[in-house]
């Protein structure tokens, strides 16, 4: 053995020298706080950029024919229609609007409820005139009640669905708005967590005074957990779960006519992957709503740009090629499908010309 080996085998400056060797090519060892941050970062950033691919690959595909307006479509309509502000001449503007498209169903906000439930019947003094006008000029068209309020759901203020009183005077409010002449009655209640047992108690109650006038029933609903439990666990970690599991989502779908995705506010940064978003949504809830109800999939008609949502990303025409990928894939016969277009007096003439062009137009 050479001096050099000896020296490298058994002297501690040999071993010494070896370990400086051995870092040395190696590079510098991480100290903990280092490596803590690394595995935070591969947690965080590979299932991001995971569902991010699964999402673009969502939004790919040959569109299949037969995936266009079956003729039960919706839009969300402004108080204006209902307090005077809207006149006739708006009227046969907004009848040219929708000429020869799907929309069957004016959801017309004639709210908001007060947090007891009731529903002052001032607020909606322009009704009776819209009522009839829209049937006499649009056959064919129902203008349904847009009630809603803030739950007290993640703040003291608010509709308390835990109460039976309101839960009542919910009830009522529905009632009356049908007696004023309104086809049917859309409830928006926000935000609705998923699980609410109070609400599925309120909603067989309406039902069975919707079905008793002939009337609809129609809902908004939360989106549905992309990932397993995913409302769990961003109800744990932010106080707002934001997603339905898809049991409940099909639990209420059960429950009315009418459920209406809010499929937008989604905080997807680019077209595509709001898009993809949309198809996967769509597929969810194809799986969880029953044939008997009407399955409404949401489409951005506004602009904002904030967390939630960047109107760039979220526009009416990737939200159509993602309900259309879906329904071709997943569900192309389905006929009680449509989609909901949120809402008129935010809306653009490119907004309307990509549903139109996309979704709204007479069946392939």
């Amino acid at each position: 053995m050479s001096e050099r080996a000896r020296e490298g085998s058994g002297s501690s400056e040999g071993r010494r020298g070896r370990a400086w060797w051995t870092r040395a090519r190696r590079g510098p060892r991480p100290g903990w706080p280092r490596r803590i941050a690394i595995a935070v970062a591969l947690i965080v950033v590979v299932p991001v950029l995971a569902a991010a691919v699964a999402l673009r690959v969502a939004y790919t595909g040959d569109i299949k024919d037969g995936t266009r307006t079956r003729g039960m479509d919706a839009v969300w309509m402004g108080h204006a229609w209902v307090d005077g502000r809207k006149d006739d001449a708006d009227l046969a503007a907004f009848a040219r609007r929708i000429e020869g498209t799907g929309i069957t169903d004016l959801y017309v906000h004639a709210g908001p409820l007060e947090h007891d439930g009731t529903l002052p019947a001032g607020r909606y003094p322009d009704a009776g005139r819209l009522i009839a006008a829209v049937h006499r000029t649009m056959p064919g068209v129902r203008v349904d009640a847009w009630l809603g309020d803030v739950l007290a759901t993640e703040s003291p203020d608010g509709l308390r669905l835990t109460s039976a009183a309101t839960r009542d005077a919910v009830v009522a409010s529905a009632r009356q708005v049908l007696d004023a002449g309104f086809d049917g009655v859309h409830f928006d209640l926000e935000p609705l967590h998923s699980g609410d047992q109070d609400f599925l108690r309120l909603l067989d109650r309406l039902h069975a005074l919707t079905a008793a006038r002939g009337a609809p029933l129609s809902v908004a609903a939360a989106q549905i957990d992309p990932l397993p439990s995913l409302h769990a666990a961003a109800g744990a970690l932010t106080g707002h779960p934001k997603w339905w599991s898809q049991a409940y989502f099909g639990q209420v779908a059960r429950r009315v006519d009418q459920i209406a995705v809010m499929s937008y506010d989604t905080a997807m940064p680019l077209e595509s992957l709001y898009g993809g978003y949309v198809a996967q949504q769509t597929a969810l809830a194809l799986a969880a709503t029953p044939r008997s109800t009407e399955l409404l999939m949401g489409l951005p008609f506004y602009r904002e740009e904030d967390m939630s949502h960047h109107g760039y990303a979220e526009t009416p025409a990737a939200a159509i090629h993602g309900v259309r990928l879906a329904l071709g894939r997943n569900d192309v016969h389905r006929k009680r499908f449509g989609v909901g277009l949120y809402v008129d007096f935010a809306a653009t003439d490119s907004d309307w010309a990509a549903y139109r062009k996309g979704w709204g137009a007479a069946q392939d």
